[in-house]
């Protein structure tokens, strides 16, 4: 095995991202509580004393939530830039927490994971994606992001598996009984990614590498499994892209495990 990756949630209400090595295990980001979180490891065999380290990607509750009650019950460290540091530094019991702070744009190892962090643009303070690497296969992580950059699809390419943002359907968002602000928001250049525009990262960052997409943060008023599916196969249908693995990742569930060479066949796949 060189890495492997499970979804544990992802969506408003949490967002919790498993990646391990052969030696290393790492959380990206932790919005779920700290029993769920366990709960959710439980379920691939792992236990919340064997994760080697938390990498932060924004300091927005769905994805923090449970970071000061999992490292004071387990000892887990927990990494950060600077910008995401203060933002969680506002939080209640904040000063609870111990973080180790990493500068984005520069590479850091977690056993024998190296970490690139990089920037992406989102609401928060310093919001970052991460591309993961051991053992010579990358996996990417991007989760909020209102819009793809040329940073964003270069991290990306070469990577064997990515969890990438597919919020909305842009017809639904316009017909959603929200607010218009919070429309604006969210379809914002740092708002979040639609299906279409997620569609269209994947499809220019994917190389013949690329085996699994996971599709992330689903918004549950403005989008469903089924439309985005439908949105992001089509792209890749047209662009020879078939050998990809599309799967839908859920809050209420855990995703499938992916390892790399595996014949993955989820629910959806194209």
């Amino acid at each position: 095995m060189s890495l492997e990756v499970c979804v544990l949630a992802s969506g408003s209400s949490g967002n919790c991202i498993y990646v391990a090595s052969n030696k290393t295990r790492i959380l990206i980001d932790a919005g779920l509580s700290a029993k769920q979180v366990a709960i959710r490891l439980d379920q691939i065999g792992v236990i919340p004393e064997s994760i080697n380290g938390i990498c932060i990607s924004h300091e927005h509750g769905d994805h923090i939530g449970g970071i000061r009650v999992l490292q004071k019950r387990h000892g887990i460290p927990i990494y950060s830039n600077a910008g995401t540091l203060n933002g969680i530094m506002r939080q209640p019991k904040s000063n609870e927490i111990s973080v180790k702070v990493f500068q984005t744009g520069s590479a850091f190892e977690i056993g024998d994971i190296t970490v690139e962090p990089f920037s992406v643009p989102h609401d928060a303070y310093e919001p970052v994606g991460f591309r993961l690497s051991a053992e010579g296969t990358s996996v990417g992580s991007v989760t909020d992001l209102g819009m793809p950059t040329a940073l964003v699809r270069d991290k990306l390419r070469g990577c064997k598996a990515i969890v990438v943002e597919s919020n909305h359907d842009e017809d639904l968002l316009r017909e959603a009984p929200r607010p218009w602000p919070l429309k604006q928001r969210i379809r914002s250049r740092q708002g979040h990614l639609s299906n279409i525009d997620a569609a269209r990262l994947i499809s220019e960052s994917a190389t013949e590498h690329l085996e699994h997409v996971f599709l992330a943060h689903l918004s549950s008023d403005c989008n469903s499994p089924d439309t985005a599916m439908r949105t992001v196969a089509s792209q890749l249908r047209l662009d020879g892209l078939e050998h990809i693995n599309l799967e839908i990742s859920h809050a209420g569930r855990i995703s499938s495990l992916w390892k790399p060479g595996c014949n993955h066949q989820p629910a959806a796949a194209i």
